[in-house]
């Protein structure tokens, strides 16, 4: 643990490490084990503010390993103010920027858990969130799919691409026979496992199953080919690995007006904080491009704070919020699920 004081802040950082619940016919791919920081500022007063950063190994811009991980948190600790008033700093370090400015917001809302204005009502708020169908076997897959539709969600995301496609059909048809689309509202995430070669007749068959949209066909970088499926899909594309270690502004604007994505989705500890994901949003509706923001498997510290950051928006669109139960134990938030909705509630 790292613990140094400058211009009256203190500021610590702590690792931990939560283990996710294995159910049998989960994908072996499936991490076991999720490892975040929890970032702490501390005032004059002794007011303390708490804030998670929070990686996925071969995933985050920011993480290659602990060690060059914690040196940065060190760097972050010694002189906290620096980097809060410069953010730029940690351009490279979106995860820590994210814990960062979450331990900053709750310091400033007196160190209680209360992240933004949205939190302070007495009744609390709600978001539509979508119910997440991790990658398994068929049998698997679809126990999952029942029990989200009976916990009431309206909106269902599944990942394609891990099993036979016409097995991911199969399930997908399954669901559409009995509920329409203004019913239960289908989602797919390909993670980028489609291939240039057949990706336009696997997006042709799923809009024939009535499919709000598909997250990142195909792979990340390719932003030509990125755009020219955007001009020509029968269904609508939303990026989600395309956004990650797109930081300055000017890049994101050069994506956005090349690509041309009928949705973007975002993850704060992904794209550089509350700030990072509030200048994508700007850029997004001056564009008139829809937008939902998705949890990077922080656990109950990282995604209350981003929850709280998402109903500053009042949205209408399910956000990909519904992830605080993937853990075997977590820390105790006014959040829970209800209905196909993320509840704040005390």
């Amino acid at each position: 643990m790292g613990f140094l004081k400058n211009n009256s802040l203190s500021a610590s950082h702590e690792a931990f490490v939560l283990n996710f619940k294995r159910p049998s016919g989960t994908s072996r791919g499936i991490l076991a084990q999720k490892k975040s920081w929890k970032l702490m500022l501390t005032n004059a007063e002794g007011s303390s503010g708490l804030g998670e950063c929070s990686v996925i190994p071969g995933l985050s811009p920011d993480y290659h390993s602990d060690m060059q991980y914690e040196e940065q948190l060190d760097r972050v600790c010694q002189n906290p103010l620096l980097f809060i008033e410069k953010k730029e700093l940690l351009l490279d370090f979106p995860s820590i920027l994210c814990g960062l400015e979450s331990a900053y917001c709750d310091l400033l809302n007196g160190g209680k858990g209360i992240y933004f204005n949205s939190a302070k009502s007495k009744s609390g708020f709600k978001i539509p969130i979508n119910g997440l169908i991790w990658m398994g076997d068929e049998t698997f897959m679809q126990d999952q799919i029942e029990d989200k539709i009976a916990a009431g969600f309206s909106c269902i995301k599944l990942k394609v691409g891990a099993i036979d496609f016409q097995q991911e059909l199969k399930l997908l048809a399954g669901i559409r026979s009995r509920f329409d689309a203004s019913k239960i509202t289908l989602r797919v995430d390909a993670n980028g496992a489609f291939g240039l070669n057949d990706v336009l007749w696997k997006l042709e068959e799923l809009s024939k199953l009535d499919i709000h949209s598909i997250e990142q066909p195909i792979k990340a970088g390719s932003w030509e080919e990125m755009s020219g499926l955007c001009a020509k899909t029968p269904l609508p594309v939303a990026l989600d690995e395309e956004l990650i270690g797109v930081g300055l502004r000017s890049s994101k604007i050069d994506l956005l007006d090349m690509i041309q994505p009928q949705y973007i989705i975002l993850k704060p500890s992904l794209h550089g904080g509350f700030s990072g994901t509030q200048e994508w949003i700007e850029l997004a509706e001056e564009r008139m491009i829809p937008w939902w923001i998705t949890s990077a498997l922080e656990s109950n510290i990282g995604l209350n704070a981003i929850a709280q950051f998402t109903a500053e928006f009042n949205p209408t669109l399910p956000q990909g919020l519904g992830t605080g139960g993937l853990y075997e134990t977590n820390f105790d938030t006014p959040l829970h699920i209800k209905k196909g909705f993320l509840h704040y509630q005390f």
